[in-house]
């Protein structure tokens, strides 16, 4: 799981798409077996990683981006 550093939601994010992607933008997440998001973009299904949250997810619920990091205290 991802934690927005400012206001600490929980993997409750937008992706930001570069101009020049030509595709759908058909944007779903959930998690697997174990317990690890998943991104599907146009039915191209990945676990992200940090590095891709602070260039792509902007905050859903308080705007920030680049502010993302791994949530330690998940159960």
């Amino acid at each position: 799981m991802f934690i927005c550093k400012n206001c600490k939601s929980k993997d409750k994010f937008e992706l930001m798409f570069s101009p020049e992607y030509q595709g759908l933008k058909v944007f779903e997440q959930s998690y697997n077996k174990k317990n690890e998001l998943q991104i599907s973009i146009d039915g191209y299904t990945f676990i992200p990683d940090l590095q891709f949250m602070n260039e792509h997810a902007v905050c859903r619920y308080c705007g920030q981006i680049y502010m993302w990091d791994y949530d330690y205290k998940e159960t």
